[in-house]
């Protein structure tokens, strides 16, 4: 990145690493300048709870805010209607109104997390573009909106344009969609005089498709920004992990198995995540992230603890920490493990190890469970389990069993 920031939020994206792309650099850097730049990224309502592949975007409106400008947190309450094509191999199954007013009270948990709310001048808004969106009429909406985009456009976007190369079916419900979002940015800008649309550069064309609608309809100019697609430095798709998405509501993913996402970071990704996803200073994030052999493990651990803090709070980055060192170094069950409570009728007179495991979830499938044992990867209460006939029974649950699964995963069974 060549352009050289004068206002404090671009200098902060550009230097610990926000940006892939803009619409418009100076113009942007102005506009911040001048004064408040009401800023919104788009969030559909299709789980319960936001993931860790959002909280890129999420720390960018954090900072937006920390510089003196307002986000604005658009929940999709009409798109998720529609479900955003972009790069998927399938449609989003459709989900009702109920469903998605519940997932939106979810994902509303965590941005009260990092955003203040409120009536002040840089005080977030949280909105919903079924606002505007529901009460459309279909023909008035074609005439005034739908004549401003070309099909052949359209087919030309990349993220369209993968779907159909490989032969796989858009539906005319989901092409409509960047109609539908571009139309966002319109009204955000005619209501509430938002300038920036930001996202994944995965939203490209989405974000462009806007810019230009709203130059067309009102004759206003808006800008757009992007952030890289994340994928961590072994190629992995930032926010997955082996258990499935890394959730950010704590009744989803406990607080200690977020901290422990964190801490078991590979190495070369240390500096640049500290650089993302906590507030330390810049210099502290390089310093730290240039750490080798096993000092670069309190690296993980800083990280963890900073990014934990933001999320559940100091006390839970605390006390997942003692928990983690409790059961590593020490080999103890630790107070914040996940608790996973079998029933007397599941566990009959007992369980061999692959069924106890299955039944309580811990691995996926009796042949997980085998190659596990085989590999020497199961631990009951730190002792090494080497055969899969081991019965689990009342008495070796006792008051509580710790289940260890490798050297990273660990789970506390009791009997309920």
């Amino acid at each position: 990145m060549t352009y050289h920031a004068k206002s404090d939020f671009m200098r902060v994206m550009i230097e610990r690493g926000f940006l892939a792309d803009c619409t418009d650099y100076q113009a942007l850097d102005d506009a911040l300048l001048k004064g408040v730049v009401p800023t919104y990224i788009g969030y559909d309502a299709t789980a319960a709870s936001l993931h860790v592949g959002h909280l890129l975007n999420i720390m960018m409106l954090r900072w937006l805010q920390k510089t003196g400008h307002k986000p604005i947190t658009l929940m999709g309450g009409g798109t998720t209607k529609v479900g955003d094509p972009s790069f998927r191999a399938d449609e989003r199954p459709l989900l009702t109104p109920a469903q998605i007013d519940a997932n939106i009270a979810g994902m509303q948990k965590v941005f009260a997390r990092y955003l203040q709310y409120g009536e002040g001048a840089n005080d977030a808004l949280m909105l919903n573009n079924a606002e505007w969106l529901d009460g459309l009429n279909y023909l008035d909406f074609l005439r005034d909106i739908g004549r401003h985009f070309s099909v052949n456009r359209m087919l030309s976007f990349e993220s369209v344009k993968s779907r159909l190369d490989r032969e796989q079916s858009l539906s005319f419900l989901e092409f409509n969609y960047m109609i539908l979002q571009a139309y966002d940015f319109l009204e955000l800008n005619r209501r509430y005089g938002c300038l920036l649309q930001m996202g994944g550069s995965d939203q490209w064309g989405n974000i462009v498709n806007g810019i230009d609608l709203t130059r067309r309809v009102l004759d206003h100019e808006i800008y757009g920004l992007t952030s890289p697609l994340l994928t961590t430095s072994d190629g992995k798709k930032m926010g997955k992990s082996q258990g499935g998405a890394v959730w950010l509501n704590g009744d989803m993913l406990s607080p200690y198995d977020f901290w422990q996402f964190w801490r078991n970071t590979t190495d070369a990704d240390v500096g640049r995540f500290l650089r993302l996803y906590t507030e330390l200073p810049l210099e502290e994030c390089n310093r730290l992230g240039a750490l080798a052999g096993s000092e670069i493990n309190a690296a993980k651990v800083i990280l963890a603890n900073e990014v934990t803090t933001l999320l559940h709070g100091a006390d839970a980055a605390a006390a997942a920490e003692a928990t983690a060192r409790e059961v590593f170094e020490k080999g103890g069950v630790g107070d914040e493990l996940e608790v996973i409570t079998l029933t007397s009728s599941q566990l009959g007179a007992g369980l061999a190890s692959p069924h106890f495991l299955t039944a309580t979830g811990i691995v996926g499938s009796g042949k997980e469970a085998k190659r596990l044992i085989a590999e020497n990867g199961l631990r009951y209460n730190n002792d090494l389990v080497t055969d899969a006939a081991t019965l689990v029974t009342a008495d070796l649950i006792g008051a509580g069993l710790k289940v260890s699964v490798g050297k990273k995963k660990h789970r506390l069974i009791k009997l309920g």
